[in-house]
């Protein structure tokens, strides 16, 4: 196995970040109306949002409906303690307890397939 990361095969960002979903109809609709995203692109089994700041965000269902919960996406948000009320008000699973550390806040979620997310603010 080769050390050397040349131009041609470092890794220089994320083109799309995905979430298998079940239900896609029912996770389209979370990411729509609850969370307030417009779709972009989209399939039969794939939707996906482009992000004010470029960022691609998406939902696909697997033909064989092969599936697992994921996690680990951080969404940016201007005021995470008002973004966490707005959310809730319109049916978000998020905790209410916003995690202030010394770089970020932090609101921990989970949408209607399980998979968890964060909305974050820079500090």
């Amino acid at each position: 196995m080769s050390d050397t990361t040349t131009a041609a095969t470092a890794i220089t960002g994320v083109d799309a970040t995905f979430y298998l979903v079940q239900d896609f109809r029912r996770a389209k609709a979370y990411w729509c109306d609850v969370m307030g995203l417009t779709p972009t692109l989209e399939g039969d089994q794939s939707v996906e949002f482009t992000l004010n700041d470029g960022a691609t965000f998406g939902l696909y269902h697997m033909s064989d409906d092969s599936f697992h919960a994921s996690g680990g996406v951080m969404f940016t948000v201007a005021d995470v303690r008002e973004a966490v009320t707005m959310y809730r008000d319109r049916g978000a699973r998020i905790d209410e307890e916003v995690l202030d550390t010394p770089f970020c806040l932090m609101a921990f979620g989970e949408d209607t397939e399980g998979n968890t997310f964060i909305l974050h603010q820079r500090k």
